[in-house]
């Protein structure tokens, strides 16, 4: 098979790796799946699986090595188990060994193969495009929004020859947001359809061969495989397109199974809404219940916060009611579990830390700097919270890297050479 140049991207200093393509034979090497080895056990070193994988290393993934070059592997049983937070949930986890082959073959092959088509408003599990980005380009779409009616208005109003309209009498954060999502989005995805999706991404066919043993490995995706989170976006990127170029719908955004249109008119998002139901319908996915057109005064409910446009076009973003709830009940567990001993004070500074980083994305100061003080009268440690990040580091390096091709001087093609003997 002839071998395709590696794709280059800017140098970002968080970011180490550069995508290329690989085969099949090439994932097979000890090399490749060791680096997927040493990617897959971080965070994870001290659990079973990981500990006895990482004792024989080397023979481990000697042995993975062989079994995948002769086609001989299948995945393990996985892990089944429930998660509470934000909501009850079925995780099906791998073993360790498959997680391996999973890094392997989503860093080097799947994630280039099939994000590489994704519209710039579908998030998750992907790099420079995660919850807070998503949380960046809604309060951008909704600051356009704003920016487009006032414009409007105001040529409308200079054309007619009228003064421009007082503050007072602004109205442009008015109009309409159909906020849906998909029910029981993994457990519904269609196996067939799926893969007749996957074969277009995936040339080589050792490749997709391997792919759809995880696919058919349950009903459904498994929530718990690395795998599962590209495939859920792919099954939807051909909605995504759908949505952006035929219902010409200018503010949308997807994560995973939940989406968002923005419009100053109900009777579109009606129509939007009964369009959109019947294009899932063959995808053989059906809305939630919940699905509504609300104001867009109201505010949405979007990657756990509240965001809503003012009158004078300011976004405000506050934390969802039961992202609160929850924390109020972690303070309430580590009041009586810290004297107790039952919890040690780096795991709750580091649970804490980890909710008021989330946190600091919205308006949420005065209630972060509660939190910071309840932890500090329950560890004895000073918390203070952190300063709102307006921009997380994944959408300042994007916008760096755009920054820098924009500066990049577009040399003009140099001509063809001239064959011996041709005319002109």
């Amino acid at each position: 098979m002839r071998e395709r140049p590696a794709l280059k991207r800017a140098p970002v200093a968080f970011i180490s790796r550069e995508w290329r393509y690989m085969d099949y034979q090439e994932l097979c090497t000890f090399e490749v799946l060791y680096g997927a080895y040493k990617t897959a056990r971080v965070g994870k070193r001290t659990k079973q699986g990981t500990a006895q994988y990482e004792a024989n290393a080397l023979a481990c993934t000697e042995r993975l090595a062989y079994i995948l070059s002769t086609k001989k592997y299948k995945p393990s049983k996985f892990e089944t188990f429930y998660v509470y937070e934000p909501k009850k949930r079925l995780v099906q986890a791998p073993a360790f060994v498959d997680k391996v082959v999973q890094h392997a073959l989503v860093d080097n092959i799947l994630y280039e193969a099939i994000t590489r088509s994704f519209i710039q408003d579908s998030y998750a599990s992907q790099i420079w495009k995660g919850m807070h980005v998503g949380l960046d380009r809604l309060r951008a779409q909704m600051q356009d929004y704003y920016r487009k009616r006032k414009g409007h208005d105001e040529a409308a109003r200079r054309a007619a020859g009228l003064p421009y309209r007082p503050p007072e009498e602004w109205d442009y954060a008015q109009g309409w947001i159909l906020k849906a999502d998909v029910h029981h989005f993994f457990a519904s995805i269609d196996h067939d359809i799926l893969k007749a999706k996957l074969v277009k991404k995936i040339a080589d066919p050792q490749v997709y061969e391997l792919m759809c043993t995880y696919i058919d490995s349950t009903d459904g995706l498994p929530l718990g495989y690395q795998t599962s989170q590209l495939l859920a976006l792919m099954y939807l990127d051909d909605f995504d397109h759908w949505v952006k170029e035929k219902l010409h719908a200018r503010y949308y955004g997807r994560y995973m199974d939940d989406f968002y249109i923005i419009s100053d008119s109900k009777e579109y998002l009606q129509d939007c809404w009964a369009k959109i139901e019947a294009y899932i319908h063959d995808l053989k996915l059906e809305l939630n219940e919940k699905t509504a057109i609300f104001p867009l005064k109201n505010g949405i409910n979007f990657l756990g916060f509240h965001t809503y446009l003012d009158s004078k076009g300011g976004v405000i973003m506050k934390l969802r009611r039961d992202s609160k709830e929850r924390m109020n009940a972690r303070l309430r567990a580590w009041r009586k579990d810290y004297p107790a001993g039952r919890v040690e004070k780096d795991r709750i500074i580091a649970s804490w830390k980890a909710w008021d980083a989330h946190a600091a994305h919205g308006d949420t100061y005065i209630l972060r700097q509660k939190i910071a003080a309840q932890v500090t009268e329950i560890t004895g440690v000073q918390c203070t919270a952190r300063k709102r990040l307006k921009t997380s580091k994944n959408a300042k390096a994007r916008k760096l890297i755009q920054k820098m091709r924009r500066q990049q001087v577009k040399k003009k093609p140099a001509p063809p050479a001239v064959p011996p003997g041709f005319p002109w």
